[in-house]
């Protein structure tokens, strides 16, 4: 039968409260917080940021001009340095920073603090060695390797901003986003394991790289041990660079308005759109995030995976 109304057919009214022994060691325990939120929003992030490292502190919190907004003006940090050198120098230099588990099932890293730090502050003199310079674009093109995380932290560290592409785009979409980004460097790997097969990498870049009059260099890691293309000059080794890389380098002072790096949407209904991020209200809000959303302590293991469809699922581990 025809109705001009449409009609709720659930009506959930249930509550499921979380058992007193998990809400008397959580972070956030009532509705306090939120409260001071609402009535205090610079207040209330400010206090956030001041759990941050600052080279510098801000002057102003925020300057809101609709639709745009500018979050600690004045204020300098370095992600890399939040992300780890904080850690080091509060002894968690030996603590595990990542536990990977790759393709084929039973590969296995486990890396500290320490050892991410020294890999970082390495790979960031590559890049400078490479002549990537602060405000500089770099594309990073891999496999789901723990080779990700050194890259992104090493162009933070340096003050390049970076983006990272799906390593199951094609070479068509690789050129477009490294195009509109005008990156200077791609860092990329002889092939990646996707679900028992090999993706061609390394073929997918040089496809790209043809098209991208911006790239100057291609870092290549090798992860698959097949033989690709190298063209001399331009493709280098991520393994021979690091070698000859020295361990200590300097971070940047980053203004809390500087790019930190640029997401790209997928395409999909048309031409991708980037999304730029900034330094200190990024950081910060993604602080926030993993403390009270994820309720993380210092016990606990965060794990993400990752499917064909590159949909990311979270949990933890008290098994630290």
């Amino acid at each position: 039968m025809a109705t001009d109304r449409i009609e709720t057919l659930l009506n959930e009214q249930r509550r499921f409260p979380p058992p007193e022994t998990f809400t008397s060691h959580a972070h956030v325990r009532d509705i306090t917080p939120y409260e001071r939120a609402r009535q205090d929003p610079e207040g209330y992030w400010a206090d956030w940021a001041k759990q941050l490292e600052w080279s510098r502190p801000w002057d102003r919190v925020l300057e809101w001009k609709p639709p745009h907004a500018k979050w600690f003006l004045g204020g300098k940090l370095n992600v890399s340095v939040n992300c780890l050198d904080r850690h080091v120098r509060a002894g968690r230099s030996g603590r595990v920073a990542l536990i990977w588990e790759g393709e084929p099932p039973g590969e296995v890293r486990r890396i500290t603090y320490g050892e991410l730090h020294a890999d970082v502050n390495r790979f960031g003199n590559v890049l400078k060695g490479l002549g990537v310079k602060r405000g500089d674009r770099v594309a990073i093109y891999l496999p789901m390797v723990p080779e990700v995380a050194v890259a992104m932290l090493a162009c933070a560290r340096i003050g390049a901003v970076h983006t990272v592409v799906f390593g199951g785009f094609s070479a068509e979409s690789l050129r477009d986003r490294i195009n509109d980004a005008g990156a200077k460097v791609l860092i990329t790997a002889d092939g990646g394991y996707r679900r028992g097969a090999i993706v061609p990498l390394k073929q997918n870049a040089d496809d790209a790289v043809a098209g991208t009059p911006t790239i100057e260099h291609v870092v290549v890691l090798r992860r698959t041990g097949q033989t690709v293309s190298f063209k001399t000059g331009r493709d280098l080794w991520w393994t021979e660079l690091m070698a000859r890389a020295p361990q200590e380098c300097a971070p940047e002072a980053m203004d809390a308005e500087d790019p930190l790096f640029i997401l790209y949407t997928s395409g999909t209904t048309g031409k991708p759109k980037g999304i730029l991020h900034t330094t200190g209200g990024y950081l910060t809000q993604v602080y926030a995030t993993t403390k009270w959303v994820f309720d993380l302590t210092d016990s606990d293991v965060f794990w993400c995976t990752a499917d064909v469809t590159t949909a990311r699922r979270g949990g933890r581990s008290s098994n630290a």
